[in-house]
């Protein structure tokens, strides 16, 4: 009887943990409780990479001011959009579009950069180019955001960078996959200091070219340099500012201050106002842009 008593008691502990241990089972394949979660569903996605930047783009489309459009490389005070440094057809300069279309650059390259303009004009360029969703997008604009009648009237930093971050949106909601190539401002105080040399220059000077730099040429005073400095001062922040917005956008790139290092000489500066450049210097502006968007990574 003692012996019976003890087999039932045992049987029936075994079903007990039988049916736990099959409740438990079925918790943890439904889910429930506190099962543990499995290890690749706490992993975070991974970044998308970064597109390969495309050093054979198909088409270009320009954007920015006077140095875009050739003035005074050609005939005083007039632009010369056949030499840009962009888009030209000049075979002396041999543009950029000419360097990377070959044959294909007249129908394959556009030019809608003007004379005078400043950033605030560069979004509704830039709407203009999108359009044509192009290859390759080229940006030289904040000369004349610093060549301001005083320097008071100088573009501030924040509102020059509001509008370049405006351009570049602007191409993105039309054409995303554009690439930019971002020229940065040349040194104003250097084409200054190479360009005071030339009487002609400084009465075409005269004008009303930079004044912000250019005025009393040959005025080495405490106020005149300060005045110039700060001009100098403020493309700087520019450069800043292209470098960071364009770091910014996985399809742009900036020439690490190219432009603004690049030592322009009597040769490449416009012989009627030797502030703008040549046709030589539109040549050399060509070369450093067909270098960096054709460099590999």
């Amino acid at each position: 009887m003692q012996d019976s008593r003890r087999s039932r008691r045992v049987r029936t502990a075994a079903a007990l943990f039988a049916a736990g241990a099959l409740a438990l089972t079925a918790g943890c394949q439904s889910g429930g409780g506190h099962a543990a979660a499995s290890p690749s569903a706490s992993k975070k996605p991974s970044p998308s990479p970064s597109p390969a930047w495309n050093r054979s783009p198909k088409s270009v489309a320009a954007v920015g001011d006077s140095i875009t459009r050739g003035f005074d490389a050609c005939t005083v005070l007039a632009d010369c959009p056949e030499v840009s440094w962009a888009t030209g057809s000049d075979a002396q300069v041999d543009s950029l579009a000419a360097r990377l279309l070959g044959p294909a650059a007249p129908t394959n390259s556009w030019n809608y950069a003007k004379t005078g303009a400043r950033m605030a004009d560069l979004p509704a360029q830039m709407d203009r180019a999108a359009a044509q969703h192009p290859g390759l997008v080229t940006v030289m604009a904040g000369a004349n955001d610093a060549c301001r009648e005083d320097v008071s009237d100088m573009t501030p930093v924040n509102t020059f960078r509001t509008e370049f971050e405006t351009s570049l949106r602007k191409l993105r909601a039309v054409s995303p996959k554009s690439q930019v190539y971002v020229s940065s401002v040349p040194d104003l105080k250097r084409l200054w200091s190479t360009g005071r040399g030339s009487a002609l220059g400084k009465q075409i000077w005269k004008l009303g070219i930079c004044q912000s730099m250019l005025a009393d040429a040959d005025d080495l005073g405490a106020v005149a340099t300060e005045r110039r400095t700060s001009v100098y001062d403020r493309v700087v922040s520019y450069n800043k500012v292209l470098k960071d917005v364009c770091a910014k956008d996985r399809a742009c790139r900036y020439d690490g201050g190219a432009v603004f290092d690049y030592a322009f000489d009597g040769d490449q500066l416009s012989p009627w106002d030797w502030f703008h450049p040549s046709r030589n210097g539109q040549g050399r502006l060509a070369e450093i842009a067909y270098r960096k968007v054709t460099a590999a990574g």
